[in-house]
């Protein structure tokens, strides 16, 4: 029996480069979303708890677990989450323009709008008030509670600083605070591999979303990270 890697097929040619790294230091098979068969342990690339939850009710260890999955893909309930246990937000359910609009359970920064007007308020996204530092923000990698990289992501066109949209990544020095806050959320969620990214308001960072299948371009593109290994490694560990 094999492990299993799952990534929908058009994910998978996108993000060939980790399909073929993962695959290659674990001995992974690639598989579809409607894959149900065996595996020795499962590694959910879909952003869907719904896949994990199959096999964890077969008793298979699926990386991320569903639990995790379900809370970091409905931006909703993680700010609700977050919030209820002392972390801050920037403010949602939020109406007064402007406001950035985010649907539930996009990623990547797709779908996200900055909205100039009450009427656009809706209730079927998130609607938030904007940090006051637009076009920056901080994301964090995280494998097995511990941290393992942070870059600084910046754009000088957009208030979407994602470096798939064409925002600029540097490295980034957590200071005493800043990883005080991260350990919390990491004690706060139970996944494996995953982001944590964070917004800038007023001088400093404030929680944002978790990054379910996070990617990992920033960190080969401008560090001597090699995240996938690490995670691979913790995996086999």
């Amino acid at each position: 029996m094999k492990p299993v890697l799952i990534y929908p097929a058009e994910e998978a040619k996108r993000n060939a480069f980790a399909v073929n790294r993962i695959c290659t230091l674990t001995g992974a098979e690639l598989k579809t979303p409607d894959y149900d068969g065996e595996a020795l342990y499962v590694i959910n690339r879909t952003n869907d708890f719904r896949v994990a939850k199959r096999f964890e009710e077969r008793g298979i260890r699926v990386f991320n677990p569903s639990a995790f999955s379900l809370l970091a893909n409905d931006k909703q309930a993680c700010y609700d989450f977050m919030e209820q246990n002392g972390i801050e937000i920037m403010p949602t359910r939020y109406s007064a323009p402007p406001s950035v609009k985010k649907p539930k359970n996009g990623h990547g920064g797709q779908g996200v709008e900055m909205c100039y007007s009450a009427q656009d308020y809706d209730e079927s996204c998130v609607c938030q008030k904007p940090a006051s530092d637009l076009g920056r923000d901080l994301r964090v990698w995280i494998i097995g509670g511990k941290i393992k990289g942070a870059m600084l992501r910046v754009s000088k066109t957009d208030f979407r600083s994602n470096f798939c949209l064409g925002g600029e990544a540097v490295p980034y020095e957590l200071d005493d605070g800043e990883t005080a806050l991260v350990k919390k959320i990491t004690a706060l969620v139970k996944g494996d591999y995953y982001g944590i990214d964070f917004v800038f308001n007023e001088g400093k960072i404030v929680f944002n979303e978790l990054e379910d299948t996070v990617g990992a371009r920033m960190l080969y593109a401008k560090t001597d990270i090699d995240i996938l290994k690490d995670f691979c490694n913790y995996i086999t560990e």
